[in-house]
């Protein structure tokens, strides 16, 4: 680094230059701080030929036009000049004016300056023999590159001045290629056409286009003349990681505990910086920060908290950092995984059972986790803390509370440490008493249904391999009996493929007639809790309709709940209602078909039962208030049924 240094020096110290230097890096990876800490102090610090050299920087980020430049070059050259705005810069240890006093001022006005009233030539006030320039961030400016490089020339080539270019080539040139390329795809097209290209097949059309774009556009060969001729020396930056992070944990210096903590842990953070494969500096330091949140956190309410599970909290911040940040994967690949739990399930899947379905997971794992033993390894609030920048109290107090109850993995379950670790981590006389403990606890109703069907998977694995005294078919008897006696526990499983997902199911006989039979159960366990859910919600009619309505909208508006409720006692509710009620609930039903049609037609037959039992009701009586608003509840009954007309629904009923 310090020969880069000595290079980017002699550059300066030259007598005569006609050229400009360039340092280009990838974004993130410190060029800026390499800049301000090992360049720019030196040159502001050297005499040369009885010269006192002075630094002139300007980030083009966002610049717009190249008159701004022009301002900014102004800007920074006098406040040198004016020696009542250097005198009180001096005075309050500033070494240049901030942004936000730039954007919100009258330049003129502000320095005195004027010109006959015209428009002010910032250029006249550049001094160009002890001045140093340096342009940053030349692919993030809203200028045609091409156009900035030829105004720097003007510097570079006839006032001589020294000229220091900061950049990632590999964003400009990406840049280049892919600045309006709407409007250039459609002249491409249009050219091809022109031709007679445009229907050949000797080639695919996307390649005929791209070309024709390179050929009609090419932004690259500009740049690369004007580079030739502008550029002298290309140095590449590769940051001493160590030297900078060292300074990033600086900022830390104030908190002595966080600071302690980090400075024992530089070894790992170093580690999962270059497991990342990527050198940006700037989302280590965003990650730092977001760390430094979750460590006052947990020490202000978890004081007394592991200090192994500390490191893997850190190390799993910045991966996870790493990973959304550097857009190496979309955000929510981490957002249906819910617990270490379901994580750990997922990579004792993808390793015992070779399921590559959970590829990016174990690759995640193998990657910043090599090496690094830890039981506990995903933090959720963590995840949604960096995905959403929100710290999620619940889900914190969730995640601490689970790992102060399992970290210890000896008081887990059997059945939960099979579910989330690897196997051949239990010790062989462990083993045996774990297989026994799962199937007593299995006889005892002890595990649910969807973890018997994960289970079922593994032993059936187990006696393949010789692991297990049970053949297949009694490990299959066991487990159908298994499934019985859960079913009287557990609830019913919304979404059984997304936990069957995280588990390689065996594609099998034996895997069939489990999931089959599981199928058939979870099918019963929803019908018992939708007849809970009903016999609840209908029962505030007649005389809890403000509880009714608020329920029956939030839980039963695409859910088919008339099935699971006697028609009979039905009827007797919605009579005794008032008229009123009784027409707000059928306007409810009314709308409810109309956006939930497919989702509610498994209860039309209860549907049109009710409807018979209201017009059968209603049938010779005297006419009232009563009788003509369940009439208009009927026929808007015969509205809803005659929505599904046509379907599986109505050609059953007519069968």
């Amino acid at each position: 680094m310090e020969d880069l240094v000595e290079s980017i020096l002699d550059y300066v110290r030259a007598e005569y230059t006609d050229y400009a230097i360039m340092i280009n890096g990838e974004w993130g990876s410190g060029k800026t701080y390499f800049w301000n800490n090992k360049i720019r102090k030196r040159i502001d610090g050297m005499q040369f030929n009885g010269k006192q050299y002075t630094t002139i920087y300007m980030s083009l980020y966002g610049i717009s036009n190249l008159e701004d430049i022009s301002k900014k070059i102004f800007i920074e050259t006098t406040q040198l000049m004016d020696k009542n705005l250097k005198k009180y810069m001096n005075s309050n240890g500033q070494t240049a004016i901030p942004e936000y006093a730039k954007t919100g001022l009258d330049m003129a006005n502000f320095f005195g300056v004027t010109q006959n009233g015209d428009k002010i030539d910032y250029a006249k006030f550049f001094s160009t023999d002890d001045k140093v320039l340096c342009f940053d961030d030349l692919e993030r400016a809203n200028v045609d590159v091409i156009d900035i490089l030829g105004y720097i020339n003007n510097f570079v080539e006839h006032d001589h001045i020294k000229t220091i270019i900061i950049c990632n080539e590999k964003e400009l040139s990406t840049k280049l290629k892919s600045t309006n390329l709407e409007m250039k795809t459609f002249i491409a097209t249009y050219l091809l056409d022109k031709e007679g290209d445009l229907s050949k097949t000797e080639k695919p059309m996307v390649e005929k286009i791209r070309d024709k774009i390179e050929y009609v556009f090419d932004k690259a060969n500009d740049y690369e003349r004007i580079k030739e001729k502008l550029i002298g020396e290309t140095f590449e930056y590769a940051p001493e990681f160590n030297y900078i992070i060292n300074g990033l944990l600086m900022r830390y210096e104030t908190n002595s505990d966080l600071i302690r903590f980090l400075r024992e842990n530089t070894g790992a953070i170093v580690s999962t910086f270059n497991k990342s494969g990527t050198r940006n500096l700037r989302i280590l330091k965003h990650a730092l920060n977001d760390f430094k949140k979750i460590y006052e956190m947990v020490n202000k309410n978890y004081p007394k908290t592991n200090y192994r599970i500390m490191q893997t909290m850190l190390i799993f911040t910045i991966a996870i950092s790493f990973e959304i940040k550097a857009g190496k994967i979309t955000k929510d690949k981490f957002i249906n995984i819910m617990s270490n739990e379901e994580y750990k399930s997922i990579l004792v899947s993808s390793r015992v059972l070779m399921d590559n379905r959970q590829f990016y997971i174990k690759e995640f794992d193998n990657n910043y986790y090599y090496n690094f033993k830890s039981e506990y390894r995903f933090f959720k609030f963590i995840e949604i803390y960096v995905r959403t920048r929100i710290f999620d109290m619940k889900v914190f107090k969730t995640d601490m509370e689970t790992i102060i109850n399992t970290i210890d993995t000896e008081k887990l379950p059997g059945y939960k440490r099979l579910l989330t670790e690897e196997y051949w981590k239990i010790a062989d006389d462990e083993f045996d008493k774990i297989i026994e403990s799962i199937i007593s606890d299995m006889k005892e109703g002890k595990i649910s249904l969807i973890e018997v069907v994960k289970l079922f998977a593994y032993f059936v694995y187990f006696s393949k391999r010789g692991l297990i005294s049970y053949d297949i078919k009694t490990v299959k008897t066991m487990f159908f009996n298994g499934m019985n006696v859960a079913s009287l526990n557990s609830e019913y499983c919304e979404k059984p493929e997304d936990e069957l997902s995280q588990l390689s199911i065996i594609d099998s006989s034996e895997m069939e007639d489990i999931l089959k039979h599981f199928y058939e159960i979870n099918a019963q366990l929803k019908d018992k809790m939708y007849k809970e859910k009903a016999e609840e919600i209908f029962k505030c009619i007649p005389m809890k309709m403000e509880a009714f309505y608020d329920r029956f909208e939030k839980e039963c508006m695409d859910v088919p709940i008339f099935k699971y409720y006697d028609i009979y006692q039905m009827f007797q509710r919605i009579s005794c209602a008032s008229n009123e009620d009784i027409v707000t609930i059928r306007e409810i039903l009314k709308q409810r078909v109309d956006k939930h049609q497919r989702e509610i037609e498994p209860e039309m037959k209860n549907i049109k039962q009710l409807k018979q039992v209201i017009d059968d009701y209603i049938k010779g009586k005297d006419t009232s208030i009563k009788i003509v608003m369940l009439d208009e509840f009927s026929k808007d009954l015969g509205y809803i049924l005659d929505k599904y007309k046509g379907s599986i629904f109505s050609k059953t009923e007519n069968t």
